[in-house]
């Protein structure tokens, strides 16, 4: 994939990216396709090199705990307070990120 491609892959997850409450997500929680992108990680950049398999980073993340499926006590939490996420698929995962204060994809 050449930086062209990159870059109109990164513009189609940011305008296929939206927010959604936790009770929205939760039909996908149970179906077990839901990653989490901690705060601070461009989700968008996840997305796209999900979308691209780029497993080396992929596998960098997972194993640095930046990105991570989501836990049955996470679940809870989220159910809990029920926050807003800014959400994007990359099919069969649903990855999300939870709004911060700014209220913008890091």
């Amino acid at each position: 994939m050449n930086q062209s491609d990159t870059a109109e892959l990164y513009n189609r997850f940011n305008l296929e990216t939206g927010t959604l409450q936790w009770r929205e997500l939760e039909r996908h929680f149970a179906r077990g396709v839901v990653i989490a992108v901690a705060p601070g990680l461009d989700l968008i950049k996840v997305a796209s090199c999900m979308a691209r398999d780029n497993k080396e980073q992929i596998a960098g993340w997972l194993e640095t705990g930046l990105i991570f499926h989501a836990t049955e006590e996470m679940a809870r939490e989220w159910l809990r307070r029920d926050p807003a996420f800014w959400a994007t698929v990359v099919a069969p995962w649903v990855l999300i990120q939870e709004k911060t204060s700014q209220g913008s994809v890091n």
